[in-house]
């Protein structure tokens, strides 16, 4: 598994390599992914004194959780629920939380308590659902929902149960029939199968292990239960950077990387969308999500902007550093950077052509081009404004996709001799400032500029 140069190779091993020895890792995996496929692996420490491989398995936390949600964003799609449901609609019964909407599970956003009202749920056996339903009490909620984000294991419990009680069958099932089976991961399991790693805690002050439990997490099982290797988390970072597989419309992907709430406010360096994890760091923005379970840690990212994907596996509670990916990516980045695709003519329609070039609204100047696809794209020319994308509806009429006219309509209006305004949800576009000629709402001064 290899498609780097034996000096990026070099590079990139030296990085994985210092961080085992450093943070004192039994054992750790990573893989680079470009363009869909794994270009690099890296493998150090043992397992069961052999060195891992691209298939040794380790415990991926709450990375399950995306796939949870990829299922949950299926049965959107396919309109047995909506995202602004309660969860109390499809899990009836609920003693508690059941106003939180599935969009505020997915998100963290719904003001859930954080863990679930048992003991430590990733230290011990699960209980069912029903039971932990039923031991969801007044103090179940924590914030409004709505209101902030605060990550809840709790909820991606409830979720599970949703898919379940749709898919008729138990969640895991659902993750492998819709979303591992279709991306060919076919080593991504509920339990541990060989080869696979030993969790274990590393002694703070002493080069010592201590193995950690592991258990069948019952229902909160949809937080962190799934294992997974690096050839199989390889194609889930090409998944995640927009490698659907049939999986999922492209479009539902691209909403789930939407940032719906974030974590560090102001900053804005990391937040959450529909299920999955967002950072932005070093000119990226990256979407995936991190796993944690005792004896283990994980890390999947990927950057739909260049189909560039990082990921690791490590077999310690504690200890692998955030810097460790970004590094990997920044080698990658350094030693073979990505070349831009080559320019190719793109076929337009004639129609589309006649309404390229600049337009006012009002005295801002904008230019409106054709994208490939038909599509149209409308930005000022200063620089600063509102800008947006805009893809045919098929009824002559245009769609935005992002910016401040996400999801309004742009319609062309022509009159006797052509084209003779825009008009975008009531705004008038016009070829010349505030044109005398065109329907500005308001009027124009008869005396015109002077």
């Amino acid at each position: 598994m290899t498609g780097v140069g034996e000096g990026t190779s070099r590079a990139l091993l030296r990085r994985l390599a210092t961080e085992q020895a450093g943070a004192r890792i039994p054992s750790v995996v990573a893989a680079v992914v470009r363009g869909g496929e794994a270009v690099w692996f890296g493998g150090r420490g043992y397992v069961d004194g052999v060195e891992p491989t691209p298939d040794t398995q380790y415990r991926i936390g709450s990375i399950t959780k995306s796939l949870v949600a990829v299922v949950v964003m299926r049965l959107r799609d396919e309109g047995l629920l909506n995202l602004l449901d309660p969860i109390a609609k499809h899990l009836p019964g609920l003693p508690a939380a059941g106003e939180v909407t599935i969009a505020q599970l997915l998100s963290h956003s719904g003001g859930l308590t954080a863990e679930p009202p048992t003991e430590w749920w990733e230290r011990t056996p699960g209980v069912p659902a029903d039971e932990l339903m039923s031991g969801m009490g007044g103090d179940t909620m924590r914030h409004r929902p709505g209101r902030r984000f605060h990550y809840s294991n709790l909820g991606f419990g409830l979720l599970g149960e949703l898919v379940a009680r749709h898919r008729d069958m138990p969640w895991e099932q659902a993750v492998r029939a819709e979303v591992l089976e279709p991306l060919g991961m076919f080593s991504t399991t509920p339990r541990p199968r060989a080869p696979h790693a030993h969790g274990y805690a590393v002694h703070p002050w002493a080069d010592v292990l201590l193995p950690e439990p592991e258990h069948d997490a019952g229902a909160m099982a949809p937080a962190g239960q799934m294992w997974s290797t690096a050839s199989d988390l390889a194609r889930f970072a090409a998944f995640v950077a927009g490698d659907v597989g049939g999986v999922l419309e492209p479009c539902t992907l691209a909403e789930m990387r939407e940032p719906a709430v974030v974590e560090d406010g102001d900053a804005w360096t990391s937040g959450y969308g529909l299920g999955l994890q967002l950072t932005r760091e070093r000119g990226r923005r990256l979407a995936g999500h991190t796993g944690s379970m005792p004896g283990f840690l994980a890390t999947v990212w990927a950057d739909p902007a260049d189909s560039t994907g990082v990921l690791f596996l490590a077999n310690t509670t504690t200890g692998v550093s955030r810097a460790l990916v970004m590094d990997l990516l920044s080698i990658l980045d350094e030693h073979e950077p990505r070349l831009p695709e080559p320019w190719v003519p793109a076929p337009t329609d004639t129609d589309l052509l006649e309404l390229t070039g600049p337009w006012y609204w009002g005295p801002a100047a904008y230019v409106l081009r054709v994208l490939p696809g038909s599509g149209l794209s409308l930005t000022p020319v200063a620089g600063a404004g509102r800008a947006s994308r805009f893809m045919p509806d098929g009824r002559g009429a245009w769609i935005g996709l992002d910016g401040y006219y996400a999801g309004e309509t742009l319609r062309v209006v022509r009159g006797a001799h052509g084209v003779t305004h825009l008009d975008i949800n009531t705004f008038v576009f016009t070829r010349q400032p505030y044109d005398a000629g065109a329907p500005i709402p308001g009027g124009v001064d008869p005396s015109g500029w002077r």
